[in-house]
């Protein structure tokens, strides 16, 4: 993923409204921490074959695995003293430290919901040229940025990393829509409990609506139930595709809240590569709302070249997330 630097208020133009209700510039008080910051740990579901030693770095590796592996990734939480923060510029926020428990095979989605202690799980599911680590870390930036109080989880899929490899990584997305189903059902049973919150990016979120698609027609309602909230950030999804999809899941897309932005570089050129068809990510607004999802439009929101990570990088459209799962708390 394309890291932009995070956009200050003042140049943002913050007069207008995001969407959502969200009136952008408003002040808050303080949040209080997330659950991840007092608690460092991140659960894993992943399709990656794993490294020789897949408790120490780098875990898993860019090659498809052989099925599902659940995994306890402990973490480092940034230090919050002034000094720290200055440091963080150059050393970076979140770090990996290690992975105490890793297991792999027909047990791995249970293992993940067990984990979870009947809490609720906000699961993030990354996009293209994404590393295991790079995953990882943006998992728990987006898990503490909204201040998440429950477990903190990511479905990593096997991204090659690379700039030139968008065609193995789409089909590696696709090719672990049976492994994101098994773990949705096995969150959805009794070892889960809590609700279940998705926050996709990118390629990430064609993985994610074609399983929503699968949970839906195999599991029912009763599954789709257990769903709380679904963000779709940026999706790089054939507008037509997209438009079936949502149109397959029922009263269920009522649940999707799309972040768009008709200047996003990146879904500019996925749609070059793709043919010149639009991906959903950069339709207006209106032909998105009228698909009966939510819509937070962006576009005025990036100061970057590409665009394409406001959810993580803009504190104002991290906020779009935060609403998106109290809402879904809240039902």
């Amino acid at each position: 993923m394309l890291r932009l630097a995070a956009a200050s208020l003042a140049g943002l133009g913050l007069g207008g409204c995001l969407g959502e209700g969200l009136v952008t510039g408003a002040l808050t008080a303080p949040e209080k921490q997330s659950a991840l910051d007092v608690s460092p740990l991140l659960l894993v579901a992943t399709t990656r074959r794993p490294a020789k030693d897949p408790r120490a770095a780098p875990y898993f590796t860019e090659e498809r695995g052989r099925g599902l592996s659940f995994a306890e990734l402990r973490l480092s939480a940034p230090d919050r003293s002034l000094i720290g923060k200055v440091s963080s510029v150059v050393t970076g926020d979140w770090r990996l430290v290690a992975a105490p428990r890793v297991e792999t095979g027909p047990g791995a989605a249970a293992a993940f919901a067990d984990a979870t202690l009947g809490r609720d799980v906000l699961l993030y599911v990354h996009g293209y040229r994404e590393s295991f680590e790079t995953a990882a870390l943006s998992a728990a930036q987006l898990s503490d940025g909204i201040r998440f109080r429950g477990v903190s989880g990511l479905f990593t899929w096997p991204s090659a990393g690379s700039t030139f490899d968008y065609g193995y990584d789409r089909e590696s997305a696709l090719w672990s829509r049976d492994a994101l189903e098994d773990l949705l059902r096995a969150l959805a049973g009794p070892a889960g409990g809590g609700r279940i919150h998705l926050v996709a990016h990118s390629m990430g979120t064609l993985l994610t609506l074609e399983t929503l698609r699968m949970l839906r027609a195999d599991a029912g309602e009763g599954a789709m139930a257990r769903i709380g909230a679904v963000v779709l950030a940026a999706p790089d999804i054939d507008i037509d595709l997209f438009t079936k999809g949502v149109e397959r899941l029922g009263p269920a897309a009522a649940k999707i809240t799309v972040i768009s932005s008709t200047r996003d570089r990146a879904l500019g050129l996925s749609s070059t590569i793709a043919g010149g068809v639009l991906r959903a990510g950069a339709a207006d607004r209106e032909r998105l709302e009228a698909l009966g999802v939510r819509v937070a439009d962006a576009s005025e929101y990036g100061s970057g070249l590409i665009n394409h990570d406001l959810f993580l990088s803009n504190g104002e459209v991290q906020q779009v997330v935060k609403r998106a799962v109290a809402r879904a708390a809240g039902a």
